[in-house]
């Protein structure tokens, strides 16, 4: 329980204190006032106020988070001011749209350098190539005397290009053929060597197992980027499918509170560091995707009214605006709290 407790601390600390930088760092270079920034909620134990800006950076007794405090939002304490031209709903439609959208922006920025990270110390399981990494004990690959290192080139007459062409292939060729030994070509260093193998349809997997995994891959800095920024897209573009199922009812809803966000967080960290990595970058990326909906209360609706700005060319009043997101708010604390009870029933009555 503490593990996952601590655990949850550190991925929201992470993830919202770098969406909350994103507002902030977005404002201070548009030229806006930013009245405070505090790590953490609920009461100050430590603050420091910037002589120059007039802005208070703080700690707060809960590390679950913090937040990013705009001037000129109707947030005002009694002692503070708004300089003129300086507050956040004084500015131009662009501005206030990006200062909002780099929230998110930075929650997906993250998730890229996160899995880049993850490429970069830890690797990846080399799919793309047909080299062999580890040998599963009792297995036809291990009794016909192929090695760790080994290269797969051919099976049968069938070329290998990549991973999955072996297992494939293999199948294809018990299938056509249950009695009969397959034939490998395999590459050891300048060498190629050649093997006859009988494949039987293994009962636990319900499949002819040869009995080999791919080798383990590090990538370059260069290319961990890359890849990340790829994954990250895809993920992307799986999640937006996942909803839209979710939405026209081909999919059952599954949705996961604080509750079960902390006990997958304490999972994930006792696994081992690159796993609670890993962990981190797909929490940033749906927190930075899930913001950017047009729901009330959240960027994504303030994004749309500013949006609607820019389209019609009339604003709506800051009065109404507010009224709409503080609804959108109530609804979203209560579908929290609906969530959190659901999986707190969960965790104690269906295990």
């Amino acid at each position: 329980m503490l593990a996952s407790i601590v655990a949850f601390i550190i991925v929201i600390a992470v993830c919202v204190i770098v969406h909350e930088y994103g507002h902030y760092i977005t404002a201070k270079i548009l030229g806006v006032q930013v009245h405070e920034f505090a790590f953490g909620m609920g009461p100050v134990i430590l603050q420091h106020r910037n002589e120059n800006t007039n802005m208070l950076w703080s700690w707060r007794l809960f590390p679950v988070g913090g937040f990013c405090r705009l001037a000129g939002m109707d947030e005002e304490e009694d002692d503070e001011e708004v300089i003129a031209g300086k507050g956040f709903n004084e500015q131009p439609s662009w501005k206030r749209f990006l200062i909002l959208l780099n929230g998110s922006l930075f929650n997906i920025l993250l998730a890229v350098l996160l899995m880049a990270a993850f490429l970069y110390g830890h690797g990846v399981l080399d799919m793309e190539h047909s080299k062999i990494g580890e040998l599963m004990p009792g297995f036809p690959a291990e009794s016909a005397g192929i090695k760790v290192g080994d290269e797969i080139v051919k099976v049968n007459e069938s070329e290998i290009k990549q991973w999955r062409d072996i297992s494939e292939t293999i199948r294809q060729e018990v299938t056509k053929n249950p009695n009969q030994d397959i034939n490998l070509e395999v590459r050891r260093g300048e060498e190629i060597l050649k093997f006859s193998v009988n494949v039987p349809v293994n009962k636990e997997y319900g499949r002819p197992m040869l009995g080999v995994s791919p080798s383990h891959v590090r990538y370059g800095l260069y290319r961990s980027l890359r890849s990340a920024a790829g994954y990250t897209y895809k993920m992307s573009v799986l999640m937006m499918r996942g909803l839209y199922d979710l939405l026209t009812g081909q999919q059952e809803a599954d949705v996961t509170g604080p509750v079960g966000i902390a006990s997958m967080s304490g999972r994930a960290m006792k696994s081992g560091f690159w796993d609670f990595i890993s962990f981190i970058a797909i929490i940033a990326l749906n927190l930075g995707i899930l913001n950017l909906f047009p729901i009330p209360a959240l960027d994504g609706g303030r994004l749309l009214f500013v949006m609607l700005e820019i389209i019609v060319r009339r604003r709506l009043p800051d009065k109404i605006e507010n009224w709409i997101h503080t609804a959108g708010f109530v609804l979203l604390i209560s579908l929290m709290i609906f969530i959190t009870c659901k999986d707190v029933y969960n965790l104690f009555f269906t295990h």
